[in-house]
């Protein structure tokens, strides 16, 4: 299952055009990731759509991309304001002012090529990954990039995500999960507690890690992936993401109803009832406790959990 299935054709063609790139508009679109430049929250989503809001997500407004594919991650280097939006047709763009205005910065000859995640470490070292095992990584701001085989199998690399301590992390197809603690010169794997795919990866802390995927599956690892612990819980549809929101809160989300919290670091979880029936690709934590959730029905402020 991917997001990326759900369309609404419309929503975004005057954007694209650069008709409405200055003016607030509605964010209910399909949108697939988001993240903080700087104050500036950030999301992406169907038909190039770049979303910026510097009120905390009370207010929106598109940005000029010049693109119509899909875009399915985005993220900026801490303190710094530059960003990057991965997606469909094997595409990166580039921004230098926290989100403002974008550039091609990298595409690839075979434009079936998906990128579905970024992580910019910082303003000058950026990873993209995504589809059958596509990798890329650049030292010098996304002026040259980086090609490479990292593991054997072309898998596909969901998520990507860094820990507190630096070390790095990618979740993926066929029970894939990988660790890089020289930020992704050299990966490794990790013993996986289950072959099918996970979706969402999220450090903890210094060793403690969750991972979520398909049919309501979540893990849990105290000592950094080397062993695993099943979460039970009555989900029974793909968890997508997770999120620590402030106060400590631990809140899974994914296809419909697939809503879940955790108060004890993700050791159990409980049914949390949400204001959303539809799909969510990404949560975002915000300042004060709330939390942001964009899928189907584009950008929901949610209650504090």
């Amino acid at each position: 299952m991917t997001f990326t299935t759900f369309v609404r054709p419309l929503a975004l063609a005057l954007f694209v055009a650069g008709i409405l790139d200055a003016a607030e508009v509605r964010p209910n679109m399909l949108l697939l990731d988001g993240a903080f430049a700087g104050d500036t929250v950030l999301a992406v989503g169907e038909r190039g759509t770049i979303l910026r809001s510097t009120d905390q997500a009370l207010t929106w407004q598109a940005a000029k991309t010049g693109t119509a594919a899909t875009l399915t991650g985005v993220s900026s280097g801490p303190g710094s304001p530059k960003a990057w939006a991965v997606g469909h047709d094997a595409l990166i763009l580039f921004s230098n002012d926290a989100g403002a205005t974008w550039t091609k910065q990298w595409q690839g000859e075979n434009l079936q090529d998906s990128f579905l995640d970024v992580l910019a470490l910082d303003g000058e070292r950026v990873i993209a990954v995504g589809a059958y095992g596509l990798y890329l990584s650049s030292l010098d701001g996304g002026r040259t990039w980086q090609r490479r085989k990292i593991i054997d199998g072309d898998f596909h690399f969901n998520r990507i995500a860094r820990g507190p301590t630096g070390t790095l992390y990618l979740a993926g197809e066929r029970g894939t999960l990988l660790r890089s603690r020289d930020q992704g010169i050299n990966w490794e794997r990790i013993e996986s507690p289950y072959d099918g795919s996970f979706y969402g990866l999220l450090p903890l802390s210094a060793r403690a890690l969750v991972a979520c995927g398909l049919q309501g599956r979540i893990f849990r690892s105290d000592d950094d992936g080397a062993t695993w612990t099943p979460v039970p819980n009555q989900a029974r549809a793909l968890i997508a993401t997770a999120v620590v929101a402030e106060g400590g809160a631990l809140l899974f989300a994914g296809q419909a109803r697939a809503w879940l919290i955790s108060r004890d670091g993700g050791q159990t979880v409980l049914p949390w009832a949400s204001p959303l029936t539809g799909a969510v690709a990404e949560l975002v934590s915000l300042p004060g406790g709330r939390v942001l959730a964009l899928g189907e029905a584009g950008a929901t402020l949610l209650p504090r959990p």
